[in-house]
């Protein structure tokens, strides 16, 4: 029997670059396939050939035998732009990496499940939102759970991957490409995904290609593996045999990247005076044109207590949903608490029972936050000296232009990077380091707690490896303090001295890192840590 696709000497060129160069990988009917590699190692651009969606001005060359198109095969580089698009959705769909993006934010969910059908005139509009209505249930969003006339900034992350994914399969295709369908979803969301697209390749008989830059990701989901550095492809074979027997030092490398070891052991300072302290702190988000009805009313956070002590790190965990961000909300005095208190290096600075003014600029520049999109956080119309100035102000006094210059590139310093980073702007940056600026910002007021949400979750395994090294420098020369928010256990197990973890706006554990993730009580622990993805056993 022929493969589905086999391409051939693929490579695609960019003007004088060539990010994809002389690929071969075969990819049979009922199997999945995995494509893996860092940034800029060219695998998301050996998708889109598949697709026919490079970008403009690129030119591809190679071959992409196809055999399933009603039992018609050819070549699908050769088809023309009208051709691949009666293939697109009807045959090859695929799942991008950021389903915000990708969705329409003016169209419901069921229009947009519905959007395959009616393109491809397979029915009338009432049968295509029937039709929709079937798939989101199979997806795991049944109409009685989730209104067909929701919008996509309605849903969480999971929720819009299970509409991209219902909308990819509607016309059950031969070939399903997902390109980073799990980045940034929390472990258990990530395991849902995951076993979803695992059980709809057994049902549909469809081939898959799932890419991604994490191999855990891949354990004991692929047949087979292609491995691709800097556009080439440095190892193939089974999946299984790659994983347990890696021979490209490049595959040695992300194997052993994807298990992250602090540089030193991490120390607890029981004796360091409390720096950060919640008790009983209750957060509540009113509905309903802003007047408040206890009836409608969302408790996101429910009587919360937690301690941070001054050069300590507390991880924070816990699926989408469970009021992490509206935690963090609360301590950067983002939102009200309406009940309890926090304090911060002994002073109450926020308090549920008043109406509490502003966070002063003084206590503001006690703590900072990195965001996990550095790019996002940043005005891309500034150099990246203004940028890192921004928390100057805090500080409560001016600074001549010069000093403030000299303190820019001290931080640039201190994570890595060159004085004269600063006269660049923030696209000329990797995404590994944007994230060093953006540590740089919060490092140049020299704060004593550093609020890390989702800090690493995007990043390359390697270059996770490189922030988490530079992190626990920082933490160790500056005396700081992390509040550590991560879905990534793996992480949070290295990093962090003590560990919260959270579930319907509670504090469900607690405790010393090792111990709660080695022995955890409670069930939503344990199916936090069944989740993580591990390595193929021998």
């Amino acid at each position: 029997m022929s493969p589905l696709l086999q391409v051939k000497n693929l490579s695609v060129s960019i003007g004088k670059s060539r990010p994809v160069d002389h690929v071969d990988f075969t990819l049979e009917q009922g199997k999945i396939l995995g494509i893996a590699g860092e940034s800029g190692s060219g695998k998301s651009l050996t998708a889109l050939s598949v697709m026919g969606l490079l970008p403009h001005g690129a030119k591809r060359d190679g071959t992409a035998d196809w055999t399933g198109f009603e039992g018609n095969d050819f070549d699908l580089f050769a088809q023309n732009e009208q051709e691949m698009q009666s293939l697109r959705g009807r045959s090859i769909s695929m799942i991008f990496q950021e389903p915000m993006t990708a969705l329409n934010p003016l169209m419901t969910i069921g229009d947009q499940v519905a959007e395959p059908f009616l393109i491809h005139g397979q029915m009338a509009r009432q049968d295509a939102i029937d039709a929709a209505a079937h798939l989101l249930e199979r997806v795991g969003l049944p109409a009685d759970h989730l209104s067909l006339k929701r919008y996509p900034h309605e849903l969480s992350g999971g929720q819009r991957q299970r509409v991209m994914i219902a909308q990819a399969i509607a016309l059950k295709p031969k070939l399903l490409i997902a390109d980073e369908p799990t980045t940034a979803l929390d472990v258990i969301t990530q395991a849902g995904i995951l076993d979803l697209l695992t059980r709809l390749v057994d049902e549909d008989d469809m081939a898959m290609m799932l890419i991604t830059h994490d191999l855990a990701v891949l354990s004991n989901r692929c047949h087979d593996l292609v491995m691709m550095q800097n556009g080439r492809l440095v190892e193939s074979g089974a999946a299984k045999a790659v994983l347990q027997h890696p021979k490209h030092p490049y595959t040695q490398s992300l194997m052993k990247a994807s298990v992250y070891q602090p540089p030193s052991p991490i120390k607890s300072s029981p004796s360091s005076p409390l720096l950060l302290a919640l008790r009983e702190a209750s957060l509540t988000y009113r509905t309903g044109n802003g007047v408040f009805d206890r009836s409608s009313a969302i408790e996101a956070v429910k009587k919360v207590s937690l301690s941070l002590h001054q050069g300590e790190s507390l991880g924070l965990v816990g699926a989408s949903g469970c009021g992490k961000s509206s935690l963090t909300r609360a301590i950067l005095g983002l939102h009200p608490l309406s009940h309890g208190a926090i304090t911060l290096d002994g002073e109450t600075i926020i308090d549920g029972g008043k109406t509490a003014p502003p966070l002063s600029p003084a206590v503001r520049a006690k703590m900072q936050i990195v965001f996990q999109d550095p790019f996002g956080s940043f005005n891309p119309r500034h150099k990246v000296e203004r940028l890192i100035r921004e928390p100057l102000h805090l500080l409560g006094r001016n600074h001549p232009s010069r000093d403030a210059r000299d303190l820019a590139a001290e931080a640039l310093i201190d994570v890595g990077l060159s004085p004269d980073d600063q006269d660049k702007y923030i696209h000329e940056f990797s995404g590994g380091q944007r994230q060093r600026i953006a540590i740089a910002r919060a490092l140049i007021i020299k704060p004593k707690l550093i609020i890390l949400d989702e800090a690493v979750s995007a990043l390359d395994v390697s270059v996770r490896g490189q922030i988490l090294d530079l992190l626990m420098r920082l933490k160790s020369t500056h005396h700081l303090a992390y509040l550590f928010i991560s879905h990534d256990l793996n992480v949070v197990r290295s990093v962090s001295d003590h560990v919260a973890v959270m579930d319907q706006g509670q504090i469900i554990e607690t405790g010393e890192t090792a111990k709660v993730l080695s022995q955890p009580k409670h069930e939503v622990t344990q199916r936090l840590i069944a989740a993580i993805p591990q390595f193929l056993t021998q």
